[in-house]
């Protein structure tokens, strides 16, 4: 097998696995450990994996440093709102949680005039049914203003949602990971709100481009197999699609 063969099926196996061990690859390969050795100290000068003890780990990005969210991958956030507004049910309590794809399907349900009680921390969506005619109760859970986020979370937050039962509930990510079941945020008290909502949500979809699967943020807040389910842009596949099910969460 050619080097640039191995490389590409390394690669391959940790995008499904998240890990590869050096004994393993040797063994499946048909050469020796200083050669695995060497083609992942070759794969992590590119940038493509990280070594540790005994092989290699998948390298994750960190997406804190994200800029202009609200325009970044809009046509997906889109495509995901539209699916998400066919789960919503009149005359039914729901949770927009702080999200760039929840404003998406805010406005989806304005132009729909969908009646129904939305509750939400995030003041463009409050922003958003301030004008016009529709059938929206809109309910405004106040707090600590957090301005990167242009809404509000923390304990004052978190006290609020303690009060209410939300029938259905929609929640934005900063990444996923398949591998160890983590659902991550920028911060803790985003965090804990999150996870507040999620406690007080009879049902509770993550929405998030497909992308953030590959993706991480600084804090975990929950796990996949504690969500109803999965709403992303575009059929999943394989491996993400077999242990998002194996998780137990729909994908819509």
């Amino acid at each position: 097998m050619l080097q640039q063969e191995r490389h590409e099926q390394i690669l391959a196996r940790l995008n499904t696995d998240g890990k590869v061990k050096v004994k393993e690859l040797a063994v499946d390969f048909e050469v020796t450990e200083d050669c695995i050795r060497k083609d992942l100290t070759a794969l992590e000068k590119e940038g493509l994996l990280k070594r540790i003890h005994g092989g290699a780990m998948q390298v994750r990005k960190n997406a804190y440093h994200v800029d202009e969210r609200m325009s970044v991958r809009l046509t997906q956030k889109k495509i995901i709102a539209k699916k998400a507004v066919e789960l919503i049910e009149e005359n039914t309590v729901i949770f927009l949680g702080i999200s760039t794809v929840n404003l998406e399907l805010a406005k989806c349900i304005y132009q729909k005039n969908i009646p129904l009680t939305i509750v939400t921390n995030m003041i463009d969506i409050m922003q958003l049914f301030k004008q016009g005619d529709h059938h929206v109760n809109l309910i405004f859970i106040g707090g600590h203003f957090n301005r990167a986020k242009d809404g509000f979370i923390g304990a004052l937050t978190i006290e609020q949602i303690h009060n209410y039962r939300f029938d259905l509930a929609f929640i934005g990510t900063v990444g996923m990971n398949i591998h160890d079941d983590k659902v991550t945020t920028y911060d803790v008290e985003d965090g804990l709100t999150k996870k507040e909502v999620m406690d007080a949500s009879k049902k509770c979809y993550l929405v998030a481009e497909n992308e953030k699967f590959n993706l991480d943020g600084n804090y975990v807040f929950g796990h996949l197999s504690e969500f109803t389910g999965y709403i992303g842009e575009q059929e999943l596949g394989s491996p993400f699609k077999e242990k998002i099910m194996e998780y137990g969460l729909e994908i819509i």
